[in-house]
């Protein structure tokens, strides 16, 4: 059996440039053009590959996921739950206003919008969102229980509440806002942090 033509581009490189594509643009923004073009590869490359746009973009997000947005995961290893959050905070500020990234947030813009073809993607990114809400909740409930923070503490209310700053933050940059201006905002979130 014959073997299959060798690929000349490199793979991580081609998802590297279609991450950045759909960082800036969305799901139903990045249009194949922009994707061949920024990826520097053609259509029948592009779906040998990868498959179809959808599967790209499944790929874009966990590239994004293990990269600009790793600092979510080693967040909840911290200490204590302000620990936690203010290593989030930190987190998504440096990498929505990160100089070599596109401004704002692939989870909360890369497909909060999408007509009824894209639903599917929509959903998916909106499940992972809720997961990050849910993990987050985990780790405060243990919080709780260690004494860490008050006992009459909502676990998924606290979650939801700095979630909803960091989504906040990520709308702000794309619209332009500092990494100064947003560090400013997380200061006054954590002014209400709940003292054990």
């Amino acid at each position: 059996m014959a073997a299959g033509r060798p690929r000349e581009f490199d793979i991580d490189q081609a998802l590297e440039r279609a991450l950045a594509v759909f960082w800036k643009k969305g799901y139903e923004g990045a249009t194949l053009p922009d994707l061949t073009s920024a990826m520097r590869i053609n259509r029948p490359s592009l779906y040998a590959a990868f498959g179809n746009k959808e599967a790209l973009f499944r790929r874009a997000v966990e590239r994004y996921l293990a990269g600009p947005a790793a600092y979510f995961a080693v967040a909840l290893q911290a200490p204590t739950a302000r620990h936690v959050v203010e290593q989030l905070l930190n987190g998504a500020i440096n990498a929505v206003t990160g100089p070599h990234n596109p401004r704002g947030c692939l989870m909360v813009q890369g497909a909060l919008a999408c007509g009824d073809a894209a639903e599917e993607v929509r959903q998916e990114v909106s499940d992972r969102r809720a997961g990050g809400v849910r993990a987050l909740a985990r780790r405060f409930q243990r919080a709780i229980a260690e004494g860490d923070l008050p006992p009459e503490t909502s676990a998924g209310d606290l979650a939801r509440y700095v979630a909803t700053i960091i989504h906040g933050m990520s709308v702000q940059a794309a619209s332009g806002a500092s990494r100064a201006q947003l560090r400013r905002v997380a200061r006054l979130a954590l002014r209400n942090w709940p003292m054990p």
